[in-house]
């Protein structure tokens, strides 16, 4: 099913080798964006009372500055050592928080700073989502096929199918009409739970429910958005789905990387290559070799 390279390991596919993609590039701007902004705000809070504090005592606009300019300290060390975990990959022991940070607090204001800046809602939702995968990649979290759950939007069945598959995936016939065949493949050859749900209402019923500690989920993105958020700190890793007949009808799915996925959260080592054996010389070679000998 994948064409994966035996040198390429199942992370470097997964995260485009660390290399800074047209997401990633959209997120690092709009995050140097957002914290110059709010040093900006940051610098006019503290000059517009500044009068009115001197009066008041004239130590105050420099207790008042020293306060601020610290804000904007912490903001910059933050945003650092966030573009740096995403450049390196690699766990800088508070990826886990950082990410939270990113949920909660970054994004919402990177959709209202790509709004100042002429950059599309979906484009900062793409950007998002590389960046929350980046950062769950780097926490190096592995989880048994038990504990791991794939969450699949409804769409990706086909629109005729008369099978009612939201309930029990089981129920799939496998005719190779739609992707649901394939994943239900990859659930059975890695053991790992695979649900569908029609909606974020049903998606967040069967969380509840399964208990999983990683979610490989698809969706588009804005319902990839939403699933993030409202699942922190539950550890999400998205994927787009593909829709080449317009949004909500017969979607698809990039099955090699669910399954890279799987593997990358599971932990699979990938199969060794089998050493070529030295090929024996035929019998009358040989005679005639010992015989010159």
């Amino acid at each position: 099913m994948s064409n994966q390279s035996p040198e390429q390991s199942p992370s470097i596919i997964l995260d485009g080798g660390n290399s800074i993609r047209p997401q990633k590039r959209i997120f690092i701007g709009l995050l140097i964006a957002t914290c110059c902004l709010l040093a900006i705000l940051l610098g006019v809070l503290w000059y517009v009372p500044y009068v009115g504090l001197t009066n008041i005592h004239p130590d105050l606009p420099l207790i008042l500055g020293m306060f601020f300019g610290l804000l904007s300290l912490v903001a910059v060390g933050g945003v650092l050592f966030l573009i740096l975990t995403i450049l390196l990959g690699r766990d800088l022991f508070f990826s886990k928080r950082l990410r939270g940070i990113v949920v909660k607090i970054i994004f919402p204001l990177m959709v209202l700073v790509g709004k100042i800046f002429g950059v599309s809602k979906v484009k900062v939702q793409r950007s998002f989502i590389e960046i929350n995968n980046n950062l769950v990649l780097a926490q190096h979290l592995h989880a048994t096929p038990d504990k791991l759950l794939l969450l699949m939007p409804h769409c990706l069945q086909f629109h005729e199918c008369p099978v009612r598959i939201t309930g029990n995936v089981v129920n799939c016939k496998r005719c190779g009409k739609c992707h649901i065949k394939g994943l239900v493949e990859i659930s059975e050859k890695y053991h790992v739970g695979l649900a569908v749900a029609t909606g974020g209402t049903l998606a967040r019923r069967i969380v509840i429910e399964k208990r999983p500690q990683v979610i490989i989920a698809v969706a588009c993105e804005r319902d990839l958005t939403s699933g993030i958020q409202d699942s922190y700190p539950l550890p999400v890793y998205g994927i787009t789905n593909k829709r080449p007949h317009g949004p909500c009808y017969d979607t698809q799915v990039d099955l090699d990387r669910v399954e890279e996925a799987v593997k990358v959260f599971l932990n699979v080592q990938p199969e060794a290559q089998p050493e070529a054996q030295p090929v024996a010389a035929p019998a009358s070679e040989a005679r005639w070799q010992s015989q010159t000998h």
